[in-house]
């Protein structure tokens, strides 16, 4: 694992160092396929509606708004588990979020009735496998035939259901520990400290310096939200649960007058990335890795004209499609994931950058909405579009298990 950014370069390290790498790997992203993106009828005719399908609704009543806090911190500490997506349909009917959410409302409720707080410090130190399987409704047996007797079979522990349940137990009693021996209550508690500190930064236009403070408080004092590591001896940084949930934290906190703790400014985050946005971003032709020494054998043919063209244009199909069987993506290991997750980042930047010099656009002014594209809201389409269209759903989306970052 490399070493922390510098402070007050948070922010600027995610973006240096995924352009770099990406470079580095030979993954083309060329003005061209980006421009193909940007006046795609896929894109410019879905841009505005799905855009702001956050899924960040929280359908629970809350004694306060820390309480609040607290569940959307520990909801954002465990979005994790995309690499077991296919598994997770097969088992619960859910992808990784939904899962993750149903659990975390789980855990909540389960405080509610039980009067024993699963949510506070202590309570997520020491919550076990065996509850955390409970909670999320999962079998974490595998059936396997018995070494002596014939025809006989027996449960053992084991297999994908398992892994992701060790995975949040470990995150959950590590952050735990962690945080009582801070001396904090729960991890909201934490968070909302962080919050005050980054208000304590000097201003800046953009809000960029407030939320390198934040980003950095939640980085180095949570394991879980270490999102970096070296590849190829360059050190690549991410981020992307840290980063999510202070964008989560503005999206549920910031309309309210006055603000129950301060909410940073967003506006020049990076995107959150995880399997999602490189996989579509591959699909949709603006990711090309052909000429990547690293990648080029995975999502073979992907930037074909015949891949894209169906991809590109408007869907024009059934809302909804019988249901089918996920495929698993292709499975990578922790460097090619990081190489991929590098270059959905710089792709982003650079998608943003030119849409706001793209130009002729029409003179009815129907596209000049694209002048104001933001890094958030283009991360919101991708993602959210990657379930709103039923071609799009049965995309591959490349998979990396045992990650406890995305």
């Amino acid at each position: 694992m490399p070493e922390f950014p510098h402070s007050g370069t948070y922010l600027k390290s995610i973006r240096e160092s995924s352009r770099s790498l990406r470079q580095k790997t030979g993954i083309s992203i060329t003005p061209e396929a980006i421009n193909r993106l940007l006046l795609a009828p896929a894109f410019t005719t879905t841009f505005k509606r799905v855009s702001k399908a956050h899924g960040l609704a929280l359908p629970l009543n809350f004694s306060s708004p820390l309480d609040e806090l607290n569940l959307l911190s520990i909801l954002s500490l465990l979005n994790f588990a995309s690499g077991y997506r296919v598994q997770l349909h097969s088992e619960v009917s859910r992808g990784a979020w939904d899962t993750i959410r149903a659990f975390a409302f789980s855990l909540y409720l389960s405080s509610s009735i039980d009067g024993g707080d699963l949510l506070s410090a202590n309570g997520i130190a020491t919550i076990d496998a065996t509850k955390v399987a409970e909670l999320m409704g999962v079998n974490v047996y595998v059936e396997r035939p018995h070494d002596t007797i014939p025809g006989l079979t027996v449960g053992h522990l084991g297999g994908p259901m398992f892994e992701v349940v060790n995975l949040v137990t470990g995150v959950l009693n590590e952050t735990g520990e962690v945080l009582g021996n801070m001396g904090y209550p729960n991890l909201g508690a934490f968070v909302a400290e962080a919050l005050k500190e980054g208000a304590k930064a000097p201003p800046s236009p953009d809000g960029a310096q407030e939320l390198d403070v934040v980003l950095e408080r939640l980085v180095r004092a949570i394991p879980g939200f270490r999102d970096m590591a070296d590849v190829d001896d360059q050190p690549i940084y991410c981020f992307k649960k840290a980063l999510f949930l202070i964008h989560a934290i503005v999206v549920r906190f910031g309309s309210i007058s006055p603000p129950p703790f301060p909410i940073p400014n967003t506006a020049c985050s990076p995107v959150f990335t995880d399997n999602v946005l490189p996989s579509m971003l591959v699909h949709l032709g603006v990711i090309d890795l052909s000429s990547s020494p690293v990648l080029s054998s995975f999502f073979p043919g992907a930037e074909s004209a015949e891949n894209l063209k169906p991809l590109l244009a408007a869907y024009t199909g059934p809302e909804s499609s019988p249901q089918v069987v996920l495929q698993e993506g292709p499975i990578l290991n922790v460097d090619q994931a990081y190489v991929l997750r590098a270059a959905a980042i710089d792709a982003c930047e650079l998608i943003v950058e030119a849409a706001h010099t793209l130009g002729p656009l029409p003179n009815d002014g129907s596209l000049n909405w694209l002048k104001e594209l933001s890094l958030l809201d283009l991360d919101m389409w991708i993602w959210a579009v990657a379930k709103d269209r039923p071609d799009y759903r049965q995309l591959e989306r490349f998979a990396l298990k045992d990650t406890i970052f995305f």
